[in-house]
């Protein structure tokens, strides 16, 4: 069977340890702690912003994240190098597996989207940037909607947008309440368990598989028809 892929973009595709190296530069041994709480506030405001119903794009969400680490960790950064920092942000890398692994799915026939709470502009430029956006068949973002993951509107948007259903549809995402959103809705979900450290959210629902890198998932998906 021929699936419809939703890749998650940022931590799954994207590596957003990118940025470790210049806040090294920036901060000395406080990048690593000021790098995490980066990201998880990033998260976290998204879904304060749509529990609340006040959408902003999602860079909005990763500056005020970094004003708040700044504070957090009693660092004074100046106004460009804050600069620096987003503008790397929209330029990061992707983990080493993900070209072959897409290049492979996209070789079984299978149709790839990539399915992010960044905006369509945003996360065109991450694509092209990283020399992948060719092979996918789009990219569907959430900001039509005006919320976030794990809103199951947003879901509902994939699928509408894609022409697709719930039944032949795969969310693929290192994010576990990504994982668990999707799966609650009504899709399939891979979990990318991107490091041995990561635990998934014990709440009592498990993602349909498990997979250490994105060239495992062709195989997965065969072994689910």
């Amino acid at each position: 069977m021929k699936y419809t892929l939703a890749f998650d973009v940022y931590g799954t595709l994207i590596n957003i340890s990118g940025v470790f190296d210049s806040l090294e530069q920036m901060i000395g041994d406080k990048a690593k702690m000021f790098m995490d709480t980066w990201r998880s506030k990033q998260l976290e405001y998204s879904v304060r912003r749509g529990l609340m119903n006040k959408y902003a794009d999602f860079s909005v969400c990763t500056k005020d994240s970094l004003e708040f680490c700044c504070q957090m960790f009693k660092t004074d950064l100046a106004g460009s190098q804050k600069e620096a920092l987003m503008d790397e942000y929209s330029v990061l890398p992707v983990f080493a597996d993900v070209k072959a692994g897409l290049k492979n799915l996209k070789e079984s026939g299978h149709k790839l989207f990539a399915f992010s709470n960044g905006s369509k502009k945003a996360v065109s430029k991450l694509l092209t940037n990283a020399k992948i956006i060719d092979i996918f068949d789009d990219i569907v973002s959430v900001e039509n909607q005006k919320t976030f993951k794990p809103s199951p509107l947003v879901y509902k948007h994939f699928n509408d947008e894609t022409n697709s259903t719930k039944s032949d549809s795969w969310l693929i995402s290192s994010n576990s309440f990504d994982v668990i959103g999707a799966i609650s809705y009504g899709m399939r979900a891979a979990w990318v368990q991107r490091s041995q450290d990561s635990i998934f959210d014990p709440w009592g629902i498990e993602p349909t598989t498990i997979i250490n890198q994105l060239t495992d998932l062709s195989l997965k998906l065969e072994m689910k028809e």
